[in-house]
């Protein structure tokens, strides 16, 4: 397409959108709302999955020895438990560090278990992590069964509910999202049908003097196009100075939280960069969907 006809398609673009101002308003608003809304809900979902993740990295089994267990059985386990096909690391901690870090961890209420230091009744404990979070319920079950294990911990029930609530959290923010971007598709597309119809008898004249198909299509795309990109502007704005003074807040205020969120930048560029693509990519669907369906050319 030369540069010449490309302007003249961008210029029709825009004349439509005045044509029928009202609708491309109402399809511009509504292409805002629902990247507002993708841009939140996208934000929370990476900073949830980001979560999870910094979570699930921390899960661990802790397999306690039994305590009269001897040096070369310790050893033996631990060539057991590293034989599991899902197994990353195995860790042995005694039970004098396993005391030490208990008193570490407590503060100043801790000093009430230094007399235990002389007759620690801990026993020692191997930490094992899996190749993959969800393997950690399998690991466990098999490493329960071996000798010289008096028990196992991994927090059985918490590590299955942050995996179900991670997945509910996911599909539910994916369902909701594409909820969205059917909705703001639809009002494109009905912008679009209002300009052919308004202009039908300019079309049936454009070819009856021979314009071709897709030169008479490719206004409507232009058109498409413009309302995504309009409509991606204020959620781009209020994502990148939003987002960046939560993060400032909640650093600044809450230095020690467990968790971190992701670092403003490049994270705010990123999701722009996306939702500019969302918009554009309903923008033309939206087109795509009305020309295909109204325009008979």
């Amino acid at each position: 397409m030369k540069l010449k006809t490309f302007g003249r398609h961008g210029k029709e673009g825009v004349k439509n959108l005045t044509r029928n101002r009202w609708m491309s308003v109402a399809s511009i608003s509504a292409v805002t709302v629902t990247l507002l809304l993708v841009g939140v809900f996208a934000a929370l979902l990476l900073n949830l999955n980001d979560i999870g993740q910094q979570i699930e990295e921390d899960v661990e089994v802790r397999v306690f020895i039994d305590i009269t267990a001897d040096e070369d059985s310790r050893e033996e386990l631990k060539g057991k438990i590293e034989a599991l096909a899902d197994v990353s690391t195995v860790e042995f901690e005694s039970k004098t560090e396993g005391l030490n870090n208990l008193i570490d961890s407590l503060g100043d209420e801790g000093e009430a278990f230094e007399s235990l230091k002389d007759e620690n009744p801990l026993n020692d404990v191997y930490i094992v992590k899996t190749e993959q979070p969800e393997d950690t319920i399998k690991v466990a079950q098999s490493i329960e069964n071996f000798k010289t294990v008096e028990k196992v911990e991994y927090a059985k029930e918490t590590v299955e509910r942050l995996f179900s609530v991670m997945d509910v959290a996911r599909n539910v923010g994916f369902a909701i999202i594409g909820g969205l971007l059917f909705t703001a598709m639809f009002l494109i597309a009905n912008t679009i049908r209002i300009t052919i119809v308004a202009r039908k008898r300019e079309i049936e004249i454009m070819k009856m003097v021979g314009a071709t198909n897709w030169f008479i299509r490719w206004p409507f795309l232009f058109e498409g196009v413009l309302i995504g990109i309009l409509g991606s502007v204020i959620p781009i704005a209020l994502l990148i100075f939003g987002y960046d003074y939560l993060y400032t807040e909640i650093t600044t205020r809450y230095p020690t939280l467990f968790i971190d969120l992701l670092p403003a930048y490049p994270f705010v560029f990123e999701v722009s960069a996306l939702l500019v693509l969302m918009g554009v990519t309903i923008g033309l669907w939206g087109s795509f969907t009305s020309i295909r369906k109204y325009l008979k050319v």
